[in-house]
């Protein structure tokens, strides 16, 4: 009678083995296919942060924090206002999270100025308008702007429109 018991509990050390294996078998299967979905979602979130951008960087010129408006007399299209630019860049803190980017910047690319940096005392010769800066490296998109504000001629005032790049940044999820 003794052998029979202990081939019985055989068997059933065996079985249990066998379901443990077979668990610890679809346990690591389950971790592969749930480590390719996590990847193919962050694959989604960058797409979509990159479509986010896009649209971004083509609606904010005509956004009211932006846009000339009426200001100039006329509508043009993506035209940015440098003053309404230079006084947001001295308040930029209070917009940090409000457009859900990581940097607004306005490359000014015609004509040439002295002054890399934009503040109030190199405002308008400088080239490059930070408005938003969180210091990550991110993905820029971009698109061509009118950078427009009004000047002063012998006592007439006049709109001068410059050509320059509205780029928004994004952090790219790997």
């Amino acid at each position: 009678m003794v052998n029979v018991n202990k081939l019985g509990q055989m068997k059933i050390q065996q079985t249990a083995f066998v379901l443990i294996a077979l668990t610890l078998f679809f346990v690591l299967v389950g971790l592969f296919f749930l480590g390719f979905y996590l990847q193919s979602v962050k694959e989604d979130v960058s797409e979509l942060n990159s479509r986010q951008a896009k649209l971004l960087v083509s609606k904010l010129a005509n956004s009211p924090e932006f846009t000339c408006g009426t200001a100039f007399h006329s509508k043009y299209a993506d035209c940015v206002d440098s003053d309404k630019v230079l006084i947001l860049m001295q308040n930029s803190s209070r917009y940090k999270n409000f457009w859900g980017v990581d940097d607004i910047k306005i490359w000014k690319i015609h004509p040439s100025a002295t002054h890399e940096e934009c503040n109030v005392l190199t405002y308008p010769d400088c080239t490059t308008y930070n408005i938003l800066e969180s210091g990550t490296v991110g993905v820029y998109e971009s698109n061509f702007i009118s950078l427009c504000r009004i000047e002063q001629e012998g006592g007439k005032s006049y709109t001068k429109c410059e050509l320059a790049r509205l780029m928004v940044s994004y952090t790219k999820q790997t």
